[in-house]
């Protein structure tokens, strides 16, 4: 029951060239940046990635976009990639655009055993419809576009239908853990982090904080060790290392000081 890896670089040591992957994070808050770093030095590429963002230029995921090991991005915002931007408009990256719900629904459904499940967003739209450029050609033009979904009425209002998501490998990063692989998130890191463990076949976690299994109690665990097969203890160097995506300043209302 010892999940525990003896560092990065052997926790992503077998994923092969184009293997999917579902990765947690929101921006980046809560990435699982040394796996990703690993996973870069290891050098797999033609990667299919599930995320809600793909890091941004130089962090988290962006590090692999940066390097051309991605093929495939689903998520739902890439607002602050400006590599990303480049090789989607230019043919070189297929993009799958998701409502935000939606992905979250579809990991945790991949997790769940769900094969598909319908809903309301999305309808009356191309996200329905069909025509989203998933890959342009190097002249500009659609060479692959999203298909038409199922819709269904349900209670007299049209529903989508969406399939669940599972992928090879999951990395996500966790606050605390144990050697068990049982996992606690805190605050905004719990975002895309548990949804992703799930919907991984093999899923590897970057615990801050390592403990012994019984040291957790059962009602601070927010994913049980069932979905996680791997475990890598951070250094406390490496759990520090967190960065601000947009740093944003305001007046202090009593002093009128300037503080981050």
């Amino acid at each position: 029951m010892n999940k525990v890896c003896e560092s990065a670089a052997d926790a992503v040591a077998d994923i092969p060239d184009g293997a999917s992957l579902a990765v947690g994070g929101f921006g980046l808050s809560g990435i699982p940046a040394v796996l990703v770093e690993a996973l870069h030095a290891q050098g797999a590429s033609g990667l299919k990635v599930v995320s809600n963002n793909c890091g941004v230029d130089g962090r988290g995921l962006g590090v692999l976009l940066a390097a051309g090991r991605i093929a495939r991005v689903t998520g739902s915002y890439v607002g602050e990639n400006k590599e990303f931007a480049r090789q989607y408009l230019s043919g070189e990256l297929e993009v799958e655009l998701v409502p935000q719900g939606t992905l979250a629904e579809r990991l945790r459904a991949g997790g769940a055993g769900i094969p598909a499940f319908f809903t309301p967003a999305g309808v009356g739209t191309q996200v329905a419809h069909g025509g989203l450029p998933w890959r342009y050609a190097p002249d500009g033009s659609v060479a692959v576009a999203s298909p038409a979904k199922e819709i269904r009425a349900f209670d007299g209002r049209p529903h989508v239908l969406e399939h669940a998501i599972t992928a090879d490998f999951a990395l996500v990063r966790a606050w605390r853990g144990d050697r068990h692989g049982n996992l606690v998130f805190r605050r905004a890191a719990a975002n895309f982090n548990p949804l992703a463990a799930m919907a991984g076949r093999v899923t590897v976690a970057e615990v801050e904080e390592l403990v012994e299994p019984g040291e957790l109690g059962p009602d601070e665990v927010h994913l049980p060790g069932i979905f996680v097969q791997r475990v890598v203890r951070l250094t406390r160097e490496e759990a520090a290392d967190k960065h601000i995506e947009s740093l944003r300043i305001a007046a202090s209302p009593t002093r009128g000081t300037v503080r981050p």
